[in-house]
């Protein structure tokens, strides 16, 4: 069983967008014997990218799961892919994926190098301690530069890069590689689309470098421990081929360096040894420590290892709906083992689920499988209400693992069916959304009685549209996107609120004096500090209290945009010894919220998104100036070979149809990226108008 495991690599491959992901996911499919023809990402038909707007778009827009059997050095391992989206739209996608992965290939553009969105992604590995392979791609490219992407991968993410291989000629002359470990050089075949290697001779001109890079490498190698180090004082070359890749191995798991591999994808460079390197340098489960979590019954922290025989332990990550086969989850198995058709123990929800059917997911296809053990990633079916993020574990011995967290929402819209008869089809559609995608949130307007979806960008809520003409058969009115704004206190005042209601019998009454303003830096959402003293408020009241005012924060006094965070400190209060009740100090509390924050001076917060802007050039100007107009703060240009790259904050609310105007501005040829930031104060002007159109009048704050 455990050599099994030693075999099986769980990863994920990821990157800003545009960089290759997909497309080298579909050589690896190739190379592997999984698919007998390539598919091409611009042609529509690349196996991961499977739904309809995928193809049509040529983007990643749902990570897509996939198993490939890769044989290195006679052993056979079993390589458990997640293909994951680079749109920063979708990170949601990433987030979950790298949630439950061992390793991951961080892919680079060789032109673009480290783009915005390859700074989140590979935040969101160190925030999950995956240890990560980088592969420079599209090397082929003109403007393509090896060194100089090694270089921003150092000063950009803070890694330590150890490239592995040098490219052979540059640009459009880009024709193979040398493995600076074994000292060799290797072309690939064009007629048999790469998947031939044919090792050669190391060009005249390269020898010296490759000396140069192969003796830093061996004395890196060297540090790894006191045995290889006097080796390396006795003779550098007395240390083998065998005792660098393990001393690289130990150092990549540990996350001290990262390995560098380099290729070009689209024209079959370099795939192999990329396959190669996902089984000589990442982690198997047995590798990584193993799962922690909480034992629901004792609350005490508990481990689950990597184990057959254990209990068994997973973890749901994802929920998709299939025509076919109904909703699926994509669930990782830590501990144990499971058969179809036996019951687990739903730990989030306390419930029984029986898992009528287990399959292996190769893109939108299925497998059907017996039984499955630690160290697999699989898809189960048959189940009544699993969500993502969900603990499934042996009913016998439940364990709570850490669940995943998930950004928020910045763009809204009010959506409507049709026509009345497909209203019932519409919230059932936007059920099952909800499900699969836990970025995109759904409320219903108080107010207007308008249907409210929320999602991470323009994008997003477009795809979201489009499936529901698509898949449900849903026309929908829809209006114009809107900024996901928010409330916050800006000062800290102290209130007394007395609630007293008689309507004969029984009354209720609570007394509660306390202090409300902002919360502590980096404290999201209730801050709530209970300093009462002599049981002047029962202890079993204190949570009524809390609870009115976490529920308070949904609902800000200005325009009912929620609460972004606040600080309550309870002080004082009194009871009454028959009216008093949970019900009344919960009532006291949010009465007592929109009386007190009154005086706190509450203000707009907007979501404020990091923009990249690539132009050549000429346009630089016009780029510039349209930004200062939409409150930009430009932070940096950097100046490359024929075009600039601009770093911007601007406020969401200036971005909506920003791409359109960066092509007329530079006549098609600039670029956009853009991600959230953080959330601001809105100035005041701005503040006023937004309030204007949303309650019909001006302020007089």
């Amino acid at each position: 069983m455990l050599e099994k495991l030693i075999n099986i690599r769980n990863i994920g491959i990821m990157a800003h967008i545009d960089a290759g992901k997909t497309t080298t996911t579909e050589r690896i499919l190739y190379y592997t014997g999984i698919n007998y023809k390539m598919g091409e990402v611009h042609n529509g038909n690349a196996t991961m990218d499977w739904m309809i707007q995928e193809q049509e778009r040529g983007i990643t827009i749902t990570s897509a799961a996939t198993t490939v059997y890769w044989t290195y050095n006679s052993t056979q391992y079993k390589i458990n892919i997640i293909d994951t989206p680079g749109h920063v739209d979708f990170t949601v996608e990433v987030e979950r994926s790298l949630r439950v992965l061992d390793g991951a290939i961080a892919i680079f553009c060789g032109v673009g190098g480290v783009e915005p969105q390859s700074e989140t992604v590979w935040k969101q590995a160190n925030k999950y301690h995956v240890p990560r392979i980088c592969y420079i791609n599209k090397l082929d490219r003109t403007g393509a530069d090896f060194f100089n992407v090694l270089s921003q991968i150092q000063s950009k993410l803070g890694a330590n890069p150890v490239p592995l291989q040098l490219p052979i000629g540059e640009e459009e002359n880009f024709s193979g590689i040398v493995d600076l470990i074994t000292k060799k050089a290797y072309g690939f075949d064009h007629n048999s689309l790469g998947m031939e290697v044919i090792e050669q001779e190391i060009p005249a001109d390269m020898v010296e470098m490759v000396d140069e890079y192969r003796n830093r490498l061996i004395e890196g190698t060297a540090e790894e421990s006191d045995e290889l180090f006097e080796k390396f004082l006795a003779d550098p070359n007395s240390i083998s081929v065998e005792e660098i890749k393990a001393a690289i191995r130990k150092a990549t798991i540990d996350m001290r360096i990262v390995p560098v591999l380099c290729g070009s994808s689209l024209r079959n460079k370099g795939v192999q040894p990329l396959l190669d390197a996902v089984a000589t340098f990442l982690p198997c489960p047995l590798d990584l420590p193993p799962v922690k979590g909480i034992n629901p019954n004792t609350e005490a922290e508990e481990i689950r290892q990597p184990d057959p025989t254990a209990p068994f332990a997973a973890l749901a990550f994802k929920i998709a709906t299939d025509p076919f086969v109904g909703r699926i989850a994509f669930f990782r198995v830590y501990s144990g083992s499971l058969k179809a058709g036996n019951t687990v123990l739903n730990v989030s929800t306390g419930k029984r689920e029986r898992i009528s059917r287990i399959m292996l997911m190769h893109a939108n296809k299925q497998t059907s499988v017996e039984n499955i053990e630690a160290g697999e990633i699989a898809a189960a079916v048959g189940f009544k209400s699993i969500r993502t993020g969900d603990s499934l574990t042996d009913e016998k011995y439940p364990i709570l693992l850490e669940n995943i967290q998930f950004p928020e929402p910045v763009i809204s819209m009010a959506v409507e069916p049709k026509t009345q008869e497909d209203m019932d089809k519409l919230i059932n559609a936007f059920t099952k959304l909800t499900e699969e995608d836990p970025t995109f949130t759904l409320r219903s307007d108080d107010e207007t009685g308008q249907t409210i979806i929320s999602g991470m960008g323009e994008l997003h809520l477009d795809i979201i549209l489009d499936r529901l003409r698509r898949e449900f058969n849903i026309a929908c009115n829809h209006g114009n996107p809107q900024v996901a704004y928010k409330e916050a206190l800006t000062l800290t005042v102290n209130h007394r609120e007395v609630y007293k209601k008689q309507s004969g019998g029984k009354g209720r009454f609570a007394d509660i004096q306390f202090e409300i303003g902002p919360a502590d830096d980096g404290i999201r959402g209730l801050q709530f500090i209970n300093d009462v003293k002599g049981g002047n408020i029962p202890k079993e009241f204190i949570p009524a209290v809390e609870k009115g005012f976490k529920s308070s924060l949904s609902n800000g006094i200005l325009a009912g945009f929620p609460i972004e965070s606040m600080k309550v400190r309870l002080i004082d209060g009194s009871t009454h010894s028959v009216d008093s009740d949970a019900l009344s100090f919960e009532v006291a509390a949010m009465v007592g919220f929109r009386e007190a924050v009154r005086s706190a001076r509450c203000v707009l917060l907007e979501p404020v998104m990091k923009l990249e802007v690539v132009t050549p050039e000429d346009y630089i100007g016009e780029v510039t100036g349209d930004l200062n107009k939409r409150r930009g703060q430009l932070e940096r240009i950097d100046a490359r070979p024929n075009y600039q790259i601009i770093d911007a904050k601007v406020p969401m609310a200036e971005m909506f149809g920003y791409v359109t105007t960066l092509r007329s501005l530079s006549s098609g040829r600039a670029t956009s990226s853009l991600e959230f930031s953080h959330y601001a104060e809105v100035p005041h002007e701005q503040s006023e108008q937004v309030l204007y159109k949303i309650k019909g009048y001006y302020t007089k704050q």
